[in-house]
């Protein structure tokens, strides 16, 4: 795996080397050492899976409040992903600038969203399957959100929005005072 850095504060991809011959391939999906600098010491505690099926249909922007803030490594198993990360971390050099990749089966990278940051993400093929590491457990009292579409963000998703659950068309716009989320 090769990490690399991104233009926000602690946010990495790591990009996977696939080995081939005549019978198929083998990749390393997840190695705590070799991904040391982006997990700074922290464990993987929860392992989830999520299946999107409408292509432009958007997901989030999701993170929890400390003490239950939680490291996010996303990888896209089965099509192809929009995926965005937002810094809400109260004095981030890079607060409140949201950064994007595209994620693919085919391209094998994952992206790795430090605490603090909201994720979120717009499905480019129907049928887009997403793998989640997580450094803590979901927490519903913990959950967090902001908007998909909030102006003081200004995420420019690639596509037409087709999807958006109640859920997450109702998370708040921030607000003037809005001065992050405490992680340091």
């Amino acid at each position: 795996m090769d990490l690399s850095s991104t233009p926000i504060h602690r946010l990495y991809l790591a990009a996977t080397r696939r080995i081939g011959d005549h019978r198929g391939s083998f990749a390393r999906l997840f190695c705590d050492v070799q991904l040391a600098a982006a997990l700074e010491g922290r464990k993987i505690v929860q392992i989830n899976h999520s299946r999107t099926l409408a292509k432009g249909a958007i997901r989030g922007m999701h993170f929890q409040y400390p003490p239950h803030a939680e490291l996010k490594c996303v990888r896209c198993l089965r099509g192809r992903v929009w995926d965005v990360a937002v810094d809400l971390r109260n004095g981030s050099p890079t607060f409140l600038q949201w950064y994007a990749e595209e994620l693919s089966a085919e391209n094998e990278r994952m992206m790795i969203i430090p605490e603090g940051c909201a994720h979120g993400f717009q499905v480019l093929e129907p049928e887009s399957e997403l793998l989640y590491l997580h450094t803590a457990p979901y927490t519903p009292r913990a959950e967090g959100a902001v908007s998909y579409h909030d102006p003081r963000i200004g995420i420019r998703w690639p596509l037409e929005i087709t999807d958006v659950s109640i859920r997450d068309q109702q998370h708040p716009l921030l607000t003037d005072d809005f001065r992050g989320v405490e992680v340091f």
